[in-house]
């Protein structure tokens, strides 16, 4: 996690950034009294926080269902006696606040007025904070707003009788009506930055200012039309992640208490009895090591998805099921962090762990696989025009540069695209930097396909190798 702070005479915020997710929490603190916007699950940094200041949290601010993570909020109300407050719409199957739109919350010497901002879903708000002069300062924008973008509206339709449409043309409404008419000095807080799903073109900055997006973000130019906005925000959008419904309805609904998932989570196996948990249970064996050590040896069907990588929007758009079994395989000591990090996108069912890690199955003389791999230069010199070569990386990088012979099969969709791949002729898998294409590589082996071969550090070091690259191709020219 990282974090920003910005202390007034009045007040203290503090952005809690989390990168695996490209989410922000915010904790906000005036004359003892404390708001938490967007938490994460696990609360003990915004305890330990508010005990640090010496001060009571007071509110927990969600500024809509999120999909994309599992937020803290019930496990925080619990521990503070704090009401949760939604905006206009929300229902929940928990006692919460749903509050009235330009509702204000007082805080300390400053104040929090909910802003109902609906499109990118129907109870989507924004916070806005008022220093202690009533002068506003900082908008709490989560989904509605991002730096250089806006949020996807494609996300609430289920249900609701709503088209992506029309939820795009109730954002466009908000943002000119709620958000546009601030002041050019408010700054912006984010729910999210670059890495994220829940928008297209998110900025890697994580903090702004509505003249900046006024400016630079392409969904605010001040001539745009509705007909527009509707039409360049639905252009390009891929299908959501298949969690995401999950983790709307956990949010919406209630779950377990983290304590309760680490202690379910946090049973040692030996070798022996890991084999006949994955055999009895049908669980996924999980392996979160780094790619060099997944390559050099790994439990036979095992799936890679290595936890110092793009790991929990990874493993909710692959594994897609948060009621999934999982057994883990991780380095020794760190097997808390995976099962936490899980519980982040909703996945609460890990059962047990390998102890002492790979190391422990290789030493029972168990049965192991490997990855196949190529340095970048060793390939170039094996190349032949005829060579198979699939890319795994995204549609967008594909077309913006690739090699000359490679097929895309984008890792988000890799299942779509198992019968491109040959049953007997060799082929080569690449990604941007060999993360993707090893999470590829263990899925292929899961589905009992092992003739490829990896090329190591991806595309970056393909192009260092000085193998022949393709410019831009338009999107239309590729099957």
């Amino acid at each position: 996690m990282g974090r920003d702070h910005l202390i007034q005479s009045k007040m203290t915020i503090e952005q809690i950034y989390t990168g695996c997710l490209a989410q922000g929490a915010y904790y906000i603190e005036s004359k003892g009294e404390v708001a938490i916007i967007d938490p994460l699950r696990e609360v003990q940094p915004y305890l330990d926080r508010a005990q640090k200041d010496d001060a009571k949290i007071k509110y927990i601010f969600e500024t809509h269902f999120h999909a994309d993570f599992v937020s803290g909020h019930l496990t925080l109300a619990k521990a503070t006696g704090a009401p949760i407050v939604f905006g206009p719409n929300a229902t929940t199957s928990f006692d919460s606040i749903t509050a009235k739109d330009e509702q204000v919350f007082p805080l300390g010497d400053v104040s929090i007025v909910v802003l109902h901002t609906p499109g990118h879903t129907m109870e989507s708000s924004c916070y806005l904070l008022r220093d202690e002069n009533g002068k506003d300062h900082a908008l709490f924008s989560g989904d509605t707003l991002f730096l250089g973008d806006v949020g996807r509206p494609d996300l609430a339709q289920k249900g609701a009788d709503l088209t992506q449409e029309d939820l795009a043309g109730h954002l466009y409404d908000s943002l000119r009506n709620k958000v546009m008419t601030l002041a050019d000095d408010v700054i912006v807080y984010p729910a999210h930055g670059a890495g994220s799903a829940c928008g297209k073109n998110l900025s890697k900055e994580t903090v702004g200012s509505i003249g900046g997006q006024k400016e630079s973000n392409y969904a605010l130019r001040a001539d745009m039309t509705k007909e527009e906005f509707i039409q360049e925000v639905t252009d390009g959008l891929l299908p959501p992640p298949q969690y995401f419904p999950l983790n709307v309805k956990m949010n919406k609904e209630g779950y377990a208490d983290i304590d309760e998932v680490l202690k379910k989570g946090s049973h040692s196996m030996n070798a022996d009895e890991f084999e006949a948990a994955a055999n009895e249970t049908g669980a996924v064996v999980l392996d979160v090591r780094s790619v060099e050590d997944f390559a050099k040896g790994h439990v036979p069907r095992s799936i890679f998805i290595g936890i110092d990588g793009g790991f929990a929007p990874w493993v909710g758009a692959l594994l897609m099921d948060v009621n999934q079994e999982i057994l883990l395989v991780a380095d020794k000591g760190r097997e808390k962090e995976v099962i936490t990090r899980l519980s982040r996108v909703g996945f609460d069912n890990t059962i047990g762990y390998l102890d002492g890690g790979f190391e422990t199955w290789r030493k029972s003389a168990k049965e192991y696989d490997t990855v196949s791999q190529v340095s970048a230069e060793e390939w170039k010199g094996s190349l032949e025009e005829k060579s198979l070569v699939f890319d795994v990386r995204k549609s967008g990088e594909y077309i913006s540069e690739h090699v000359l012979q490679a097929e895309n099969t984008p890792l988000d969709y890799l299942n779509d695209h198992l019968s491109a791949f040959p049953s007997e002729e060799n082929f080569f898998i690449h990604c941007a930097g060999g993360y993707r294409s090893m999470i590829a590589a263990s899925i292929l082996k899961s589905r009992g396909i092992h003739n490829f071969i990896d090329v190591a550090g991806g595309f970056a070091a393909i192009k260092e190798a000085g193998v022949e690259v393709s410019d831009y191709v338009c999107p239309s020219t590729i099957k």
